[in-house]
């Protein structure tokens, strides 16, 4: 019976099926609608078109304010990756002021990443610095914060550590048998990645 080998790309490609199968979006910013608007561009430049839709957006936050029975959160925005995390390292997008209708103790989360979804209610003017913006306001309905998280990428290593051999000289056929490493060895070095986690 012939073994076949899966070298590091055919590892890598099924390593990336196997964690897309696995990618979804945390159930407090599902939210309820199939496919919430998540360009916030095209909100900024036609805001009137989308009140009252529901859209997810995420981002650091970066300024809190308390007030009667809400919190208001200032988030510069990212875009979000399949699972709506915002991609780290990315440009901001704009600012948003998110409503969440309860207390939220600023420790807990400012300059911190998070994602939000609820209809949009329309913009309101604020100022960033000293120059005047025109944010847009969202109706929190949930929202999720992220943790930082540091992990150990290991390079892609041989699934199986049976190499097929081409036909020696002299002969027909070929045969298989142990890589010079048992297969095993990568000397690519493991690097360590900074991710979200909920």
């Amino acid at each position: 019976m012939r073994k076949r080998f899966i070298g590091p790309a055919g590892a890598l490609l099924l390593a990336t099926v196997l964690l897309s199968g696995c990618v979804s979006v945390p159930d407090s910013v599902k939210g309820s609608s199939a496919a919430p608007q998540q360009d916030l561009l095209r909100v900024m430049n036609a805001p009137q078109l989308y009140v009252g839709q529901e859209a997810r957006f995420g981002g650091k936050v970066v300024n809190v304010t308390n007030l009667t029975g809400r919190t208001r959160l200032e988030i510069a925005t990212q875009r979000l990756d399949d699972s709506a995390r915002p991609i780290l390292g990315s440009a901001s997008v704009g600012r948003i002021f998110a409503d969440v209708n309860s207390f939220i103790d600023p420790v807990d989360v400012k300059n911190q990443m998070v994602t939000v979804v609820g209809p949009i209610k329309g913009t309101e003017k604020g100022e960033i610095g000293k120059a005047a913006y025109n944010f847009v306001v969202v109706n929190v309905t949930g929202y999720q914060r992220w943790h930082l998280t540091q992990q150990v990428m290991v390079p892609p290593q041989p699934i199986d550590p049976w190499i097929w051999y081409g036909p020696p000289r002299g002969r027909h056929g070929g045969y298989w048998g142990p890589g010079p490493w048992g297969g095993y060895y990568n000397p690519a070095p493991a690097q360590v990645q900074t991710i979200l986690t909920e």
